[in-house]
């Protein structure tokens, strides 16, 4: 399992050095688009709407828009530094709590927990401390230049870690549109509502439900390749030399136009600034 963090955890004078690794993984099939006239894979490129050209990732820098088409534009040694400033520090779990105080809304992401080297038998300590209190951890940890509000607990016999959004990423209820005070209900009417309710209420069993799109499309998608539905991308048309060298002349001639523009506007400023002599 691939290894996307590494550090240590540490609660009172405990330290674990521990690894992180993905507990989930997103299983979306990913459709290309393409070209319909020739069937080739549609690019998208980076272009800068005032030079009117594609411009190279080294021409890019990151900036924070505080007003409309005002930014801060921020270096990339300051980014790197801030991140190394809270990357080198240990996750500290700040407090225990309960997990059903914590409401589902907040969860993000999950993370399996593996000790690293000499980190076992602290590790053991923590999963049996949780397990015997029946508490998680609340911590903080930067993951991917960001950083993220995290529980710790015990699931099945391995440590989870999962980050939760911090209470200003959840947006207030009170914004949602059209959400009715009360309903008028009848009596008959929340009762068939409950009985339904008890009818379809079971024991949560996660194997029972599938991804039953996601299987359809798969086999849609094997229909139409053993039927030979299938289409092959088209070569990109390799530039000639003449249209190397045509472009190249034009390019040439537009910088010699520049070149003339300038010399001449000199030319006049000097003349102008002569001063005639008596």
């Amino acid at each position: 399992m691939h290894t996307m963090w590494k550090g240590t955890i540490s609660f009172g004078l405990v330290n674990i050095p521990v690894k992180l690794h993905a507990a989930t993984e997103n299983k979306d099939i990913k459709l290309r688009q393409l070209h319909q006239e020739c069937n080739s894979p549609v690019e998208y490129k980076k272009r800068c709407p005032v030079c009117d050209r594609e411009i190279e990732s080294e021409e890019i820098v990151k900036a924070y828009e505080y007003a409309k088409n005002k930014f801060v534009v921020l270096d990339d040694e300051d980014l790197e530094e801030l991140k190394k400033e809270q990357a080198d520090k240990a996750v500290e779990i700040l407090d225990f709590v309960k997990l059903e105080e914590i409401d589902p809304i907040y969860f993000e992401r999950s993370y399996y927990i593996s000790p690293s080297e000499g980190g076992s038998k602290a590790y053991g300590l923590l999963r049996q401390a949780l397990g015997d209190t029946g508490k998680i951890g609340v911590a903080k940890i930067i993951i991917r230049s960001k950083e993220q509000l995290a529980i710790v607990r015990v699931y099945e016999n391995t440590l989870l870690m999962e980050t939760i959004h911090f209470p200003d990423e959840v947006r207030h209820v009170q914004d949602v549109p059209n959400v009715p005070e009360e309903a008028e209900l009848s009596k008959k009417e929340l009762s068939t509502a409950v009985t339904l309710i008890d009818q379809l209420t079971a024991e949560f069993d996660p194997e029972k439900y599938k991804d039953e799109y996601r299987t359809a499309l798969l086999d849609l998608i094997e229909a139409k390749k053993n039927n030979e539905e299938v289409t092959t991308a088209k070569d990109k048309p390799k530039p000639d030399n003449v249209t190397d060298l045509m472009d190249a002349l034009e390019k040439s001639l537009e910088k010699t136009k520049g070149n003339k523009k300038k010399k001449t506007t000199k030319r006049k400023t000097t003349t102008s600034g002569k001063k005639k002599s008596s």
